[in-house]
């Protein structure tokens, strides 16, 4: 198959820090592949279960500098299904990370809100509710 979506990479300043956050967050299992010659840590995004449909990724070393905090949401971003939003944004929020654009509804499909890490990388979260308005 062709032109499809097969992974992701975070961007980082600090890779263990980031991997941190997204294994406190939402509980991805990351570890470091290589330091040499471009830091490079794999990101398995499912549960053990491979029947969950996803992709996985990586996270590595930046090579210039990280975003404004308040700069426009100007790239692809991925987003990651949650089973509840709230309890997604607090535990951004409590491990360094900030809401970049707040909680707001896709009526009658899911809530949706855009986050920030710790090193100014842009998501999206989003929660299935056909009752959202």
């Amino acid at each position: 198959m062709s032109n499809r979506v097969v992974g992701f990479e975070i961007h980082a300043s600090d890779c263990a820090k980031i991997a941190e956050f997204y294994r406190k967050v939402f509980g991805w299992r990351i570890h470091q592949y290589s330091a040499e010659p471009v830091e490079y840590w794999k990101v398995i995004t499912a549960a053990n279960c491979t029947c969950e449909t996803g992709i996985n990724g990586s996270i590595v070393k930046r090579f210039g500098t990280s975003p404004e905090l308040d700069s426009a949401i100007n790239s692809f971003v991925c987003t990651i299904t949650v089973e509840s939003i709230d309890a997604v944004l607090y535990q951004i929020l409590i491990s360094g990370g900030s809401v970049a654009v707040e909680k707001r509804a896709i009526p009658n499909l899911a809530w949706v809100a855009y986050c920030r890490d710790p090193d100014g990388n842009v998501f999206g979260i989003y929660e299935p509710d056909p009752h959202a308005c």
